[in-house]
């Protein structure tokens, strides 16, 4: 099972990022995906995710409503991240993540992690 997430960086506030996550290794179509980040000295968090399956249904953590958004293009078996209006408090490394059947922001119930990739956010 493989999880690459890419496209994280270096961004002034109101700047814009997309995150990827190219996933291998299991059946995409059974799994939701979602993100998830950590600030330093913070407890991981959900952020978004999208449901498994033809449904596609997006969840988002509140104070990302209406800035960031969750796509998935299931021929590559990858997700996306759209990020807009960044602001320095999104500032963590993020991190993709495989769920089976359905979307959750509870870390216990992620069954692959992948690797983070860093956002950073300047004032």
């Amino acid at each position: 099972v493989q999880l690459q997430a890419s496209g994280g960086g270096l961004v002034q506030a109101g700047g814009s990022l997309r995150l990827s996550c190219a996933a291998s290794g299991f059946t995409f179509d059974d799994y939701a995906i979602g993100w998830f980040r950590q600030a330093p000295g913070k407890e991981r968090e959900g952020v978004s995710c999208v449901s498994s399956g033809n449904s596609s249904s997006t969840y988002y953590l509140d104070s990302v409503k209406g800035r960031f958004t969750i796509s998935s293009d299931n021929a590559k078996n990858t997700v996306y991240l759209q990020m807009n209006s960044l602001k320095p408090e999104d500032t963590a490394v993020y991190y993709c993540a495989a769920l089976y059947s359905f979307c959750t922001f509870i870390t216990s119930g992620v069954d692959y992690w992948g690797e983070g990739t860093q956002v950073t956010v300047s004032s």
